[in-house]
């Protein structure tokens, strides 16, 4: 008897510990700002392989490959996509008229659309063990990295970047790791993640918010599937991005709330199944990455649609951050102001260009 109550309390001590694991590192960031610069927690070199092979991907480690396209031609500019995992399918409506002075450069980020996804299954049962592999495959510093590597394919010396929502995010942190290699950032409703948690309430709240009646429930049920943690490992690459493909239906819906029109749908496939959750490793449940920015230089250009669901004070946040940065608002516009407002999307990122030069 005394020792069966011996075993019970040592896997009582192990689940407890395992629980407390889970906890203080879900809440503690895996990326600072700096980690990538100083080639900390990257599974591979800075310096992308030879290319070869199909033109439409990059090849950024021996065993990634990232698809790509572009439109125009002239000085490249590099748009990071937002989600995190929807990739970008058709060019942006809004710099169609830019396409006789910039080639801009669309790629689907590791993990999502029809690049590597890397990771399948885990076959371990170590928690930590399995975060430390996702985030240093997928996550936060992986992603930055295939932006200078892309720089380096490209032959810029520097970037002009182009970063909406959560790639607005990825762009500003690319920026604060390699300052002297951006000549432009034009973040177009940067996400609400500079500091964690914000004080305007996240994306799900928001959307929670303008959820008729009859979806509410369906949406608390989403958000406990989704945001179950504890269970993350036992999940496959399919599992999460079907996972990842029901919170469209909630957001669309959040939308007509506000009389504006969902953005095109695209395959359930195209949508990031680990990438998404190890940007959510990387970053943790408490971060505030604000002081980085301030190294940044370069001219900085924020674009909010003031009917968008995230608030302005959002979006000033990362203007007040960059020393050389400015904010403009486009009417009668939500969060895909380039497709919802073109012409008027054109004529602000056209003059923040041209004054560059």
């Amino acid at each position: 008897m005394k020792m069966v109550l011996v075993i019970v309390a040592i896997v009582l001590v192990f689940i407890v510990a395992g629980v407390l694991l889970f906890f203080y590192f879900t809440g503690k960031p895996m990326y600072e700002p700096g980690m990538v610069g100083r080639g900390e927690g990257l599974r591979g070199s800075i310096v992308p392989p030879p290319q070869s092979g199909d033109p439409s991907f990059w090849k950024v480690e021996n065993d990634i490959q990232l698809y790509h396209f572009a439109e125009g031609s002239g000085e490249n500019v590099l748009i990071v996509h937002g989600g995190p995992g929807y990739p970008i399918r058709n060019p942006w409506a809004g710099l169609k008229p830019l396409a006789g002075n910039y080639k801009s450069n669309y790629y689907d980020q590791r993990g999502c659309g029809k690049s590597t996804r890397p990771i399948d299954t885990f076959s371990s049962h170590n928690f930590y063990a399995n975060t430390k592999v996702l985030d240093k495959t997928l996550g936060l510093g992986a992603q930055i990295a295939d932006i200078e590597r892309i720089r380096q394919i490209l032959g810029d010396e520097k970037l002009v970047l182009v970063g909406h929502s959560f790639g607005g995010f990825l762009a500003s942190l690319y920026a604060a790791e390699f300052p002297a290699r951006v000549k432009a950032l034009v973040l177009v409703a940067p996400a609400d993640l500079l500091v964690m948690p914000s004080k305007e309430g996240d994306l799900f709240d928001q959307v929670g918010n303008l959820l008729p009646a009859n979806l509410k429930n369906d949406y608390a049920d989403f958000r406990k599937r989704y945001f179950d943690f504890s269970h993350i490992f036992t999940k496959n690459e399919a599992d999460l991005v079907a996972l990842n493909s029901e919170f469209p239906k909630y957001y669309g819906a959040a939308l007509r709330a506000r009389n504006l029109t969902p953005p095109a749908g695209r395959g359930v496939s195209e949508n990031g199944g680990w990438m998404v959750y190890a940007m959510y490793m990387s970053m943790g449940k408490r971060h505030d990455y604000r002081q980085a920015l301030k190294s940044v230089k370069a001219p900085v250009l924020v674009v909010h649609g003031d009917l968008d669901l995230q608030p302005e004070k959002a979006d000033r946040l990362y203007a007040e951050c960059f020393p050389n940065s400015s904010l403009e608002v486009v009417k009668g516009a939500g969060h895909f102001m380039y497709d919802e407002q073109p012409q008027a999307f054109s004529e602000i990122v056209d003059r923040f260009l041209k004054g560059l030069r």
